[in-house]
């Protein structure tokens, strides 16, 4: 299956097909130097196979999570695009999860002021959501994806047979991005997570999340508008992320969370059993005033307040504007001031 992301000259195609890695070189223009850019909880065979399709092709393995997404990551992918010899011609392509994604396209979009990227997606995460739409970006000083740049994909090839390898709680962790998109736009796919087992329709629930990215980019690319609704619960998602080091949410968690006090309480009410059906946290410890001081440093917040998404009824979706006290205080009403 192939879906294309009409974006002009940006335009790409998203080819979706099990077991499309091993014929990357059909989707991707490979006859070039290549570099790949991996993690260390990402099978070796994945990058392996890709390299034995390129012309020329260097392997870079970084440590896995979301501290590698930093500076000196940046610095030492641009370092090996320099001693690699690459040239404007040639190309990087991220096979992981979201943080090499984001790295991978991000230093892309640096190196002679940018060098096609394409992505391989192997987690839930990555697959249902950032590995299309141009974000990329690092982290800085505890801040998330506050350094960057739009810099859209050449490519994108999901292969969910790379999804087999996934521990539960990371396959949990990327359906929490799907339940986003999909209590937004689309209620009938979302009672998918409420009267059915996801993992058997783990194909469809990729594939509509897909869908309804690429139609939200296509009409937004720059989040200008409408694209700030793939931020619902992200705001104070980051919020809580930022202190990961202490409570050890990976992302798809924190979103999680950051849903729950952005919903109505009938929505609220469906979308508990289906986050604990899911094993996703339901409870926050994080201390308010430290959460809204990550807040603060948001890329949605302007002089006089937040830009929030707000799900009253599932399916449809409201943006508002809120002050950082509204925002404070819908946080404890759904978490108290610290719960353990």
């Amino acid at each position: 299956m192939i879906i294309p992301l009409q974006l002009g000259p940006d335009s790409y195609e998203i080819v979706m097909e099990r077991g499309a890695l091993a014929d990357a070189g059909r989707w991707f223009r490979l006859r070039r130097k290549v570099l790949i850019v991996t993690d260390d909880g990402v099978p070796r065979a994945y990058a392996d196979a890709l390299a034995e399709q390129c012309a020329e092709a260097r392997v870079v393995c970084l440590p896995q999570g979301e501290s590698t997404k930093c500076f000196d990551s940046l610095i030492r992918l641009l370092r090996e695009m320099v001693e690699f010899g690459m040239s404007r011609g040639d190309c990087a392509v991220a096979v992981g999860g979201g943080m090499v994604g984001d790295l991978t396209g991000f230093a892309a979009a640096c190196f002679m002021r940018g060098i096609d990227f394409y992505n391989v997606p192997t987690t839930v995460l990555s697959q249902v959501d950032s590995s299309i739409g141009g974000k990329t970006a690092i982290d800085l000083d505890g801040f998330k994806n506050i350094v960057g740049a739009f810099h859209q994909p050449r490519g994108v090839l999901v292969d969910t047979e790379l999804l087999l390898t996934l521990p539960p709680r990371q396959v949990a962790n990327g359906l929490a991005e799907a339940v986003k998109m999909l209590l937004c736009f689309d209620e009938k796919a979302f009672s998918l997570f409420e009267q059915a087992d996801p993992l058997e329709h783990m194909d469809e629930i990729i594939e509509r999340s897909l869908r309804i990215k690429k139609d939200v980019v296509e009409q937004d690319e720059k989040e200008q508008g409408l694209r700030r609704v793939l931020n619902f619960g992200h705001t104070l998602g980051h919020g809580i992320e930022s202190l990961h080091e202490e409570n050890g949410l990976y992302h798809g968690e924190c979103v999680a969370l950051g849903m729950l006090p952005m919903c109505s309480e009938p929505v609220r009410s469906r979308l508990l059993p289906v986050l604990e059906r899911l094993g996703l946290p339901t409870r926050c410890a994080a201390e308010p005033s430290r959460v809204m001081r990550a807040v603060a440093h948001d890329k949605k917040r302007t002089e006089d307040g937040v830009n929030v998404i707000l799900v009253e009824q599932a399916g449809t979706y409201i943006q508002r504007r809120m002050t950082m006290e509204e925002l404070r205080e819908r946080y404890i009403s759904c978490f108290g001031e610290r719960t353990k």
